[in-house]
């Protein structure tokens, strides 16, 4: 607070009277009468300096540690105002935000009160009334002369102080003081007051930001540098300073930085996720590369380069898309004897590390339960890649697992590369082109695999399903024999729905209980007749064709108890039988379906491309009809 010149012998009096009468003078200001106050509450000595609270070394050097760059920041200033202090005789003092003394820049003139005091508190409690403990108490600042100082020792001192706020939060504070003398210009030292004031607090903002932005910036997957023209970085983060060797230009540490597709930059151009091959004298770096031009007017003063390495950028992307199990074993719904003994046995395998075969009809949950090993494995931190070969073109199966491109056209990594470290499943892996089958076989047994022409350390597990009989299509020919040898070591049958019918009411209750909860709806349950319903099914499409028929009498139940009615059956005329190994099976479904190969896809929850096939396969010409 800037105030006009007051009468010091006036001021005095005022003082004299409150300390002998307790009687406070209108013309005392309010601020100051109120600490004065408080001070004779509390019994503060004034008539010399009073020992005030000094920290021990150990505790001094915690705070200025805290403090080290606002001191290092407050050092050069000063050094700058040092002559000017010394012609006014102007002493500086930089407090922290509980008022102990960081650092008192005097100029041995005299004047320096808070000589050697660093580590001392001058809160009010300490010394009485202060410019600083005003200025703290109001969080304005505030010139104090010395006639209202409360202790004796430092009324011959006029001074001023200022909070130093930093979003609305108390960060430290700053005091000038001088020697009190009639030629002072108050407004002269106010104004000095201020400009430290307003430097201190622009500083300290700039600073934490910075701080924040570096923070985030060490903790990116990625390489920033800030480069000046010839390679000379000013910045870096974390993971580029582990390229560069402390090294501090770019041109010493890579061999190929005229090739670095960063000179474009420098003239003004940016260049976005641009892939580019960064050469060190040890190793290369493939890296997805973007630089940004930093203009200083028209010219381009330096340039921001963000550099992300292909290996890493493939990791994240499995994560991204989802590559993670999202099943436990036990998730798993069901309590017969054969599926609680395959939910044991499929705990105990999945610590084993053996590559497994899952083997049963579609629709078992067979996926559910490679979700579940790959969750209760060592590797349940590392990706989970699934593959369905019955969705992939045989054509384009082997680019597809293996990865496939070359230096010029860039590398695409495969489901192998994507899942190592982790675990590969291959859905419905007898479909798998023999050629492609041994080629993953040599890969599981050399545990190498042919990344961009050189060959690179892998290490996987394949968890493999399938519905037909692999041995049988090993021996004619029709499955790669090495792949079915590894695969054979670890077999295990998932049960078909109709081996475990007493689960269909826990199956079904649990489907709803997902249902409800993936979709953040109210639950939904069964009524004694649509459960009954549901028993009478043969269910030869096994657990999907059931969560397919709740599905739908979820969505289209209005109320919260799904009756008889709600529910929309497959037809039963395939029961006990399967239609991918029984031709009258898939005859009777058929027949059911009325020949519609639309609505004989979504009996049995499979594309028409498959249904096409099995047609061909049972001899039933293949007919297109809608």
């Amino acid at each position: 607070m800037i105030r006009e010149r007051r009468d010091k012998e006036k001021l005095e009096q005022h003082y004299q009277k409150f300390i002998t009468d307790g009687l406070l003078d209108l013309n005392v200001h309010p601020w100051v009468a109120e600490s004065w106050k408080r001070c004779r509450a509390r019994k503060t000595g004034n008539d010399k300096m009073p020992d005030v609270f000094q920290q021990d070394g150990t505790e001094l050097e915690e705070r200025i540690a805290a403090g080290g760059t606002i001191i290092g920041f407050m050092d050069g200033l000063c050094e700058c105002l040092q002559p000017y202090c010394a012609d006014y005789q102007f002493n500086i003092i930089l407090l922290d935000e509980e008022s102990y003394v960081l650092k008192n820049y005097s100029c041995n003139y005299g004047a320096g009160v808070f000589s050697g005091l660093a580590g001392a508190r001058i809160a009010e409690r300490d010394i009485g009334t202060t410019s600083v403990s005003v200025a703290r108490e109001h969080k304005v600042p505030f010139l104090l002369f010395g006639a209202e100082a409360w202790s004796l020792a430092l009324r011959k001192t006029d001074s001023c102080a200022s909070p130093v706020m930093v979003d609305g939060r108390l960060r430290y504070l700053v005091a000038i003081t001088v020697p009190a003398r009639d030629d002072l210009v108050y407004d002269f030292m106010f104004s000095l007051l201020l400009t430290i004031k307003y430097s201190l607090e622009n500083y300290l903002a700039v600073y934490e930001k910075k701080q924040a932005l570096c923070t985030l910036l060490d903790e990116m997957p990625f390489s920033v540098y800030c480069v000046r023209p010839g390679g000379k970085i000013t910045y870096t983060n974390a993971n580029g300073r582990k390229r560069l060797d402390e090294n501090n230009n770019l041109s010493d540490v890579f061999l190929n930085y005229e090739h670095i597709p960063i000179n474009k930059g420098f003239q003004g151009v940016p260049l976005y996720n641009k892939e580019a091959l960064w050469i060190a004298r040890d190793r290369a770096y493939e890296d997805i590369t973007t630089v940004l031009p930093l203009k200083n007017g028209e010219d381009v003063d330096s340039v921001i380069v963000a550099s992300f390495s292909v290996e890493d950028l493939k990791t994240i992307v499995a994560h991204a898309s989802g590559y993670n199990s999202r099943y436990s074993i036990f998730s798993m719904a069901g309590t017969t004897a054969d599926f609680v003994a395959l939910q044991n046995k499929a705990a105990r395998i999945a610590k084993s590390g053996n590559n497994i075969l899952l083997q049963g009809e579609p629709g078992t949950g067979k996926q559910r339960l490679a979700h579940g090993m790959h969750q209760a494995s060592a590797r349940a931190a590392n990706p989970f890649i699934a593959v369905k070969c019955g969705k992939v073109a045989e054509s384009f199966l082997d680019a597809e697992i293996l990865g496939y491109g070359a230096e010029n056209t860039g590398w695409v990594a495969g489901k192998l590369e994507l899942a190592d470290s982790g675990t590969l499943f291959i859905d419905e892996i007898e479909k798998m082109p023999v050629n492609t089958g041994n080629k993953l076989a040599k890969v599981l047994t050399e545990k190498k695999l042919f990344v961009n022409g050189k060959k690179k350390k892998i290490d996987i597990r394949l968890i493999a399903a399938c519905d037909s009989n692999l041995k049988r299509l090993s021996e004619k020919g029709l499955f790669s024999k090495p792949l079915y040898n590894i695969l054979s070591k670890t077999l295990l049958r998932v049960p078909s729905l109709r081996e475990r019918a007493d689960d269909i009411e826990i199956l079904s209750n649990h489907i709803l209980y997902e249902m409800a909860l993936r979709h953040n709806l109210p639950p939904k349950h069964l009524s004694p007749e649509a459960l009954s319903l549901l028993l009478q099914c043969a269910w030869p499409g096994n657990i999907k064709q059931l969560q397919g028929v709740l599905e739908m009498a979820f969505f289209h139940t209005p109320g919260y108890l799904i009756n008889a009615g709600n529910i929309k059956l497959p037809n039963s005329a395939a029961a006990g039988k399967s239609w991918k190994h029984d031709r009258d099976a898939f005859i009777d479904a058929w027949k059911a379906a009325g020949g519609n190969i639309s609505r004989l896809g979504l009996m049995l929850d499979v594309s028409r491309v498959t249904l096409y096939r099995y047609l061909k396969k049972y001899g039933l010409g293949g007919n297109k009809a809608e």
